[in-house]
């Protein structure tokens, strides 16, 4: 058993989540920015204290916030084997997405990550799960219900998602601003807070509607993404 951040993981958690989450899982993530190569281009992240904060927000008020508390509902109902719940999640996962380019994102790396861990790491929660909604569904359903379904707690498994989410963001701009490795390496660390109290956050949400407890606050990395769609020279989809 392997003991972490005040949960018990059974043995081979650990291995399954840093497979799961890491670059090397092909679901895309290197060609998203969720908005950040607009905002670079306006001048609103040019260097590392500046990434830092609006990852920060992100994590603590915007789409970072929302996908760790669509993931946190996700994960219960999987793991009760509530599928009727966890399709009502995964609704309001494709329906929150404030512009499409959110939508594109969230939707084609969780519709990777189903079809590859069906193939690779199959489990039948996840087999129901694509019974119910086929194989195209939000990312952080599509993790959520991977972890629960092989019995994997909540909260390392979200603090792992969320990681995953703040790493792809920094490897992003490490390309964008850009930053060098030490840098980036730098980021990471400094945002290991915002990403364990976003974590332990959302593990704690109570049951009930999940939109009342998204956020809404970070306005700005919303409107990056809108204008992503129509900028001229761009090295991601998002």
């Amino acid at each position: 058993m392997v003991r972490s951040m005040g949960t018990t993981m059974a043995d081979g958690a650990l291995y399954r989540l840093m497979a799961w989450l890491s670059p090397s899982y092909p679901v895309g993530a290197f060609s998203h920015s969720s908005g950040l190569e607009w905002a670079n281009e306006a001048g609103w992240v040019v260097d590392r204290p500046g990434l830092i904060v609006w990852i920060e927000d992100a994590l603590a008020s915007g789409a970072g916030w929302n996908d760790a508390v669509l993931f946190a509902h996700a994960h219960r109902a999987a793991a009760s084997g509530d599928d009727d719940r966890l399709v009502e999640v995964t609704d309001l996962a494709a329906a929150l997405a404030a512009s499409r380019e959110r939508q594109v994102e969230t939707m084609a790396q969780g519709t990777a990550f189903l079809t590859i861990s069906r193939a690779a790491w199959p489990v039948p929660g996840l087999e129901r799960l694509a019974a119910r909604v086929g194989e195209t569904v939000a990312y952080p359903v599509a993790v959520a219900a991977c972890a629960a379904s092989h019995g994997i707690a909540l909260t390392p498994s979200l603090t792992a998602f969320l990681h995953a989410v703040a790493a792809n963001l920094v490897s992003a701009a490490q390309r964008l601003v850009p930053l060098g490795q030490t840098d980036g390496q730098r980021a990471i660390a400094a945002l290991m807070s915002a990403v364990e109290t976003a974590a332990a956050r959302a593990a704690a949400l109570p049951d009930g509607d999940p939109f009342s407890q998204c956020g809404g606050l970070a306005v700005a990395a919303d409107i990056a993404s809108m204008q992503h769609e129509t900028q001229y020279t761009r090295l991601f989809r998002t």
